[in-house]
């Protein structure tokens, strides 16, 4: 019998290091860019970065077309302006400037564009025919590593909640991970983009898809954020702290990428679309009572993330693992200032159900370590209320 279960393992080019985005240039070159599409947001241009990236492109002969019009979390309308966009501008390259959403939105507006349907019919595992034109990316925080992964999520305006569209097929081409530029992030943004990257770890490393390849990345990540998200919150001047902030969100993204996600995830994405809530934020507000439920399934699993925390737990019984566990994500989120839950949020008793009917249907539950039923999901969000 073999050891080890067969996995796959993807991930784009990347380049990790201060100075990475000034590469932009002579990627775009590489690529036969003549007129590329820059998709960004207000923030990322009021930092300056937007103009940055137009000079190295400039300097590289290439022409760019900027859209903006886009939401913290982007909606399915907007993805398809900045299809029509690309069309219309007749752009051949996509050039993604910033967070998650904004990479995101970048990835769909690709597959779009490239399949001619509506972003809509791509929900799920595995349900786009042809990739988007060649993607290069830029993130600006360190947390959602839309950067590398198989992810996209994007909003149903209409009913309400963030679809996941998982394909390898949206893994960008090159990723350029400059932790100079997460130096423009405020406060709040690096606690909740660090939480996510916490997630992803932990979802990771308990996955019913982990893999050793995955586990080292996931544990490595988890490592890197206990000891370093507290700096990079309260002193958003401290390189070392964002070059290690940065270094984990990309071992966490390499980790979930392969091995997917779980319960959290599913229900913070329902959450999520559902009152317009930042994704991050809400993954540190489900976290520990996700935790809470799942460590009976995997209880080895979870003393090993325990101690990658910096729990020491000889001799301790699961349940005081679980304990541990929860309350050191409780701690942690309280110290970088995320408080209360998500009732002081906006969520309602009365919505846990629509909430619970979306999250169940998402592509994350499938390999979350412990089955979660309609009831299960309606419970965890009344603990996080």
């Amino acid at each position: 019998m073999a050891l080890y279960e067969m996995r796959k393992f993807v991930a784009p080019e990347f380049i990790f290091g201060v100075g990475a985005r000034h590469r932009v240039g002579f990627y775009a070159r590489n690529m036969m860019a003549r007129r590329v599409l820059v998709v960004c947001d207000a923030g990322v241009i009021a930092a300056g970065w937007l103009r940055e990236l137009e000079e190295d492109l400039a300097a590289a002969e290439i022409e760019s077309v900027v859209f903006q019009d886009l939401s913290p979390n982007p909606k399915d309308f907007e993805v398809m302006a900045g299809a029509a966009l690309y069309s219309r501008e007749h752009c051949d390259v996509i050039i993604a400037l910033g967070g998650g959403s904004v990479i995101d939105c970048a990835k769909a507006i690709g597959v779009v564009h490239t399949n001619g349907c509506s972003v809509l019919a791509f929900e799920g595992v595995d349900q786009i025919e042809m990739p988007g034109p060649p993607l290069i990316c830029i993130p600006t925080t360190a947390g959602t590593s839309a950067d590398i992964s198989q992810f996209c999520i994007i909003v149903n305006s209409e009913e309400h909640y963030k679809m996941a569209i998982i394909s390898k097929t949206v893994v960008p081409d090159v990723a350029l991970v400059d932790p100079e530029t997460t130096r423009s992030m405020d406060p709040y943004l690096s606690a909740c983009t660090g939480m996510d990257a916490l997630t992803h770890a932990i979802e990771a490393y308990v996955s019913t898809a982990s893999s050793p390849i995955v586990d080292v990345h996931a544990l490595a990540a988890i490592r890197l954020i206990m000891g370093n998200l507290d700096a990079a919150v309260t002193a958003p001047g401290d390189l070392p702290a964002r070059e290690n902030m940065m270094l984990a969100s990309l071992q966490a993204g390499l980790a979930f990428s392969n091995a997917s996600l779980g319960a959290v995830h599913a229900l913070a994405h329902s959450a999520g679309g559902f009152l317009d809530l930042p994704h991050g934020e809400c993954n540190a507000l489900l976290l520990e009572h996700v935790v809470r439920f799942n460590l009976p399934a995997a209880p080895e699993r979870y003393r090993q993330i325990a101690e990658a925390m910096g729990v020491d737990t000889r001799g301790m019984e699961a349940k005081t693992i679980a304990g541990r566990i929860t309350q050191s994500i409780t701690d942690l989120r309280q110290r970088v200032g995320i408080h209360d839950g998500l009732g002081a949020r906006g969520v309602r008793s009365a919505d846990l159900s629509e909430l619970a009917q979306h999250a169940i249907r998402d592509a994350c539950v499938v390999t979350n370590p412990r089955r979660v039923s309609r009831a299960d999901v309606e419970v965890i969000y009344g603990d996080a209320l």
